[in-house]
């Protein structure tokens, strides 16, 4: 497809460039997985040293609002499959729409965590020795260290992912993306359902064992 802007110089068409793409994104989530996989197993030694502590500090975090912040980003993952799909069938408007939902549950997401957060920190749960809260178990305080790097990691994760969702809805609401080409709307999809993903395991971890 000579002359096609969309098209890299060192790729011989489109449909080669976007395998090529979702390959290097394919690697890019497998070292997420093993970044967050670590964290995990990090998480479960801790815990079956320090059982006791672990399980009385996650009856203390808020599981109303981790419930809602689940429901959140289960709810973003489908519109933003929805804005995909609707972007390939060529209705650019709908798509926009589905991604404009997609961002505002996103920072709805970041909402409800940073109430959370700071209800944490006014009862003094806080990280490591810092630790001043209820459970006087010895591990409440690697706990709450852990607590804290894991979900505020995932929420970094969302915040770059809201800054390529604004980047991707407005190229939709362009028209840059159709049944003929939707690589980086597929891309920053796979993206998101990550960090979806991602949370669907610590929300269990973290609120409900």
């Amino acid at each position: 497809m000579a002359g096609d802007a969309r098209l890299a110089h060192h790729f011989s068409s489109l449909s080669v460039q976007a395998h090529a793409a979702r390959l290097g994104m394919w690697l890019f989530l497998g070292t997420e997985v093993l970044l967050f996989g670590g964290l995990f197993v990090g998480y479960a030694m801790y815990r079956t040293v320090y059982r006791a502590a672990f399980v009385a500090c996650s009856h203390h975090l808020d599981r109303a609002l981790g419930t809602v912040d689940t429901l959140v980003l289960i709810t973003s993952s489908f519109t933003m499959a929805l804005g995909l799909h609707l972007a390939r069938g060529g209705r650019a408007r709908q798509a926009t729409a589905a991604l404009g939902a997609t961002l505002a549950l996103g920072l709805a997401f970041l909402a409800v965590h940073g109430h959370e957060y700071a209800g944490d920190i006014a009862a003094g749960a806080l990280p490591g020795r810092l630790y001043r809260a209820g459970v006087e178990l010895p591990g409440a305080g690697i706990f709450y260290t852990l607590y804290y790097f894991m979900t505020g990691l995932h929420s970094l994760h969302v915040v770059f992912g809201l800054v390529l969702l604004g980047w991707l809805t407005r190229r939709t609401a362009r028209g840059d993306f159709g049944a003929g080409w939707d690589t980086p709307l597929e891309l920053g999809g796979l993206y998101w359902h990550l960090i979806d993903l991602v949370w669907i395991f610590l929300y269990p971890l973290l609120y409900l064992i």
